[in-house]
């Protein structure tokens, strides 16, 4: 029994050496082979860091607004009895929109202008019978109390008539009306929208750190996406005196022609504001930036002979515009960026430059 029991170990023994055996032999060709592997070469794309001049400029979502634009509406309930302008019509100043049921005050009015040359006579001739003694003072104040008091009644009749004619503030260009003929319209009844578009204002919001960059009459353009392509200038005319403690942006508007009339109130419109350029300055496509948690950092070609390898140097990304980045760090110009194919890169990496198969648009003028 001793005996076969000691066979057994020895057979187990053998069995998982010869296990362990060759799995170091296998792992020691591995390793053999993985050293004597080639090392590996990453086809990349690469760009000359040239000195380029970078277009500074703020940039808002801004929303457009008429020179002046109005609901207009009536001050006095009534019927409508006659409409005097069409939709989408232009108007002048003054121009009578609707005339609201005046009978009844212009019969009163009738009343009250009958009586008016009787009682001014009467007052004459009082003020003359005065001067020679003739009545007392007091019959003298009855009748000019009376004269004035039916010229005030007359005057408000007049006003109130008025008012029952709605007319056009400004000129302008009318919209849709909301009230049609026969109608009783109650005070305050918006009755058609009316705006100046002879010249637009737009008005936008920009950061608090950027009020040293802007001014009085400093102009701006901006796009509307109702007309891709087409650049409209203005200039701005006033700037909000606080800072909106909530959002820390401050308020701008400018001021812009719109002979055309192509442009309409409640439009959103992208903004810019000029700023000085940059000259000389280091720009590369954004697709050639490794973006990280610790810091960013871009790839730069450093060749021997005919070995090419890529250091990773770090970089702040200062501004972006499209598809380029304004960087800085330890660079020089006219050396080569890696620009495509960045992600299987390291430190020493040996780079292979091939042809970039993308042509990377809103490249930045050089100098």
């Amino acid at each position: 029994m001793n005996r076969w029991v000691l066979g057994m170990i020895v057979v187990a023994v053998l069995a998982f050496g010869t296990v362990i055996g060759f799995n170091l032999f296998v792992n020691n060709k591995i390793e053999n082979a993985l050293a004597n592997l080639p090392e590996p070469v990453y086809p990349v794309s690469v760009e000359k860091l040239a000195p380029t001049v970078w277009p500074r400029g703020i940039k808002a979502i801004g929303f457009i607004e008429p020179n002046q634009g109005v609901d207009v509406s009536n001050e006095v309930s009534g019927i409508v009895t006659a409409i005097n302008f069409d939709n989408g019509a232009s108007v002048e100043s003054g121009t009578v929109l609707i005339s609201l049921d005046s009978s009844v005050q212009q019969a009163d009015l009738k009343a009250q202008q009958v009586q008016l040359p009787s009682v001014r006579d009467d007052y004459l001739r009082l003020q003359k019978l005065y001067k020679e003694r003739s009545v007392s003072e007091q019959s003298l104040e009855t009748a000019q109390s009376k004269y004035q008091s039916l010229q005030a009644n007359i005057e408000s009749l007049q006003a109130t008539i008025a008012l029952r004619e709605i007319k056009a503030p400004f000129n302008g260009q009318l919209g849709i009306r909301n009230v049609n003929l026969g109608q009783y319209v109650s005070a305050g009844t918006d009755i058609v929208r009316l705006d100046d578009l002879s010249s637009m204002r737009v008005r936008f919001s920009v950061p608090q750190a950027e009020i040293g960059n802007i001014s009085i009459n400093q102009p701006i353009s901006l796009t509307v996406e109702a007309y891709p392509g087409r650049e409209y200038k203005g200039t701005i005319n006033a700037i909000e005196p606080v800072v909106n403690n909530q959002t820390g942006l401050v308020t701008v508007q400018a001021e812009l022609p719109n002979d055309d009339g192509s442009l309409r109130g409640g439009m959103f419109a992208d903004v810019n504001i000029a700023l000085t350029n940059l000259d000389k300055q280091f720009v590369v496509p954004q697709t050639a930036i490794v973006f990280a948690l610790y810091g960013n950092s871009i790839f730069v070609v450093q060749k021997d002979g005919d070995d090419s390898r890529v250091k990773q140097v770090t970089i702040d990304v200062l501004e972006r515009n499209g598809n380029n980045a304004l960087i800085s760090g330890e660079l020089k110009f006219d050396e080569e960026v890696v620009t495509t194919g960045i992600l299987n890169l390291g430190n020493n990496t040996k780079v292979d430059i091939v042809p970039n198969p993308i042509s990377v648009p809103d490249k930045m003028p050089q100098l």
